[in-house]
């Protein structure tokens, strides 16, 4: 263990700060929502599309980004999917000029698609970065510096504007985007120039798949039905979860509450929570099945508190749905991409198109909100915990010969 960690300990620090700025991004794109509602008078239904539209990349570049792996390396992916990014918020300058909703879509779409090439590169790298029965604590330790980044980026334009969210108008947006994209670029260098091994699973390799017997013998990925059931788990958990971290702001404003920028720090604590028992607990404690279980009771309870309680209360349990949502990611990901062997990056491709729950749940949420008022919407969560309940109970389980 004293040899693993400092083996991995420098990738991993380096591989947070990449899990920092997927984080960052998201949560830049959910500031924008309250802003282009308030400038272009949309509503909160298409408002939300801002949001869909980033996840949109994840189920059209999900294996296309596995091929780029397999062709250019983890290092070299990952300092792509930068430039894609600097390219992204580059489009949010003459998107803001022209005060126009379609180039900012245009430009959340190559975030997005930015954001589908670097959780390609990263999530795995970090599963098979050390034994699986530990991949969800280090899953959990990036965790903490994916979700942290999501309400920093709110303050953050919040104090280079130097304006109220209710007050701030698309204008007041260049200068950040400009700063936003020199750091994207120099990440970019920085991840080229990172000391980051390339890893493999085990029996990943054609000369040693024997090495992972379940896997040897198929001929398909879509024979592995807990990794298909788990894409499913994984689309609910990403929906409901992005329904937690990027309706804050919005949950808040509705509610006409003040400084509702600063409310965007609810989910994040949950999560940051629940990522630290993570780090205590598994494998040591808790396996990852056995966490999923608890953290799908605690999001359903979450998810029923939220609608029923008062609205002064509402907002506050959603830090409960973040942190059952805390464990969902690190238990899910190992639990999904076991024993696949040859598959491995095959699978992984397939986990990161079902991150495209976003495109569905985040319309959804926005048109409930339109029609039912926005604490009704929060049901949409509800059964998104129940079935990911499922698949932590037996989903993961069923094998075929």
């Amino acid at each position: 263990m004293t040899h693993e960690k400092k083996n991995y300990a420098m990738p991993l620090a380096f591989v947070g700060m990449m899990f920092f700025a997927i984080g960052f991004a998201l949560g830049i794109n959910s500031y924008l929502i309250p802003v282009l509602k308030g400038s272009l008078e949309i509503s909160s239904g298409v408002s939300y599309f801002i949001i869909a539209v980033t996840f949109l990349p994840f189920l059209i570049f999900g294996y296309p980004a596995s091929m780029t792996i397999k062709a250019m390396g983890y290092k070299r992916t990952m300092a792509l999917s930068f430039l894609m990014f600097a390219i992204a918020f580059g489009l949010f300058i003459p998107a803001a000029h022209q005060e126009s909703f379609p180039l900012f879509l245009v430009a959340c779409f190559i975030s997005g698609a930015a954001n589908a090439y670097l959780q390609a590169s990263v999530n795995p790298y970090v599963t098979i970065l050390g034994p699986l029965e530990s991949a969800a604590k280090r899953i959990s330790i990036m965790g903490i510096c994916n979700k942290l980044a999501w309400p920093v980026a709110p303050l953050f334009l919040t104090w280079i504007i130097g304006k109220n969210i209710k007050d701030t108008v698309i204008a007041d947006l260049f200068i950040p985007f400009y700063i936003i994209i020199g750091v994207f670029i120099l990440l970019g260098i920085i991840s080229l120039l990172a000391p980051l091994p390339e890893v493999k699973a085990v029996g990943e390799d054609e000369d040693n798949a024997d090495a992972c017997p379940y896997a040897a013998n198929k001929t398909s990925i879509f024979q592995f039905p807990h990794l298909l059931l788990g894409c499913l788990a994984l689309f609910f958990y990403v929906g409901a979860e992005t329904v937690a971290l990027s309706s804050l702001v919005d949950y808040a404003t509705y509610l006409n509450l003040p400084y509702a920028d600063l409310y965007a720090w609810i989910a994040p604590i949950g999560l940051v929570i629940g990522y630290i028992c993570g780090i205590v607990l598994i494998p040591r404690y808790l396996n990852q099945a056995t966490a999923l279980k608890i953290c799908s009771v605690i999001a359903i309870l979450g998810s029923l508190l939220v609608v029923l309680a008062s609205d002064s209360l509402s907002i506050w349990f959603i830090s409960l749905i973040a942190l059952g949502c805390s464990l969902m990611w690190p238990a899910l990901w190992p639990l999904a991409m076991a024993d696949l062997g040859k598959f491995t990056k095959a699978g992984s491709s397939l986990l990161i198109m079902a991150m495209a729950g976003p495109v569905i749940i985040l319309p959804l949420l926005g048109f409930l909100t339109d029609n039912y008022g926005m604490q009704n919407a929060y049901w949409i969560c509800l059964p998104c915990f129940i079935y990911i309940l499922y698949y932590a109970l037996t989903g993961h389980k069923i094998r075929t010969k």
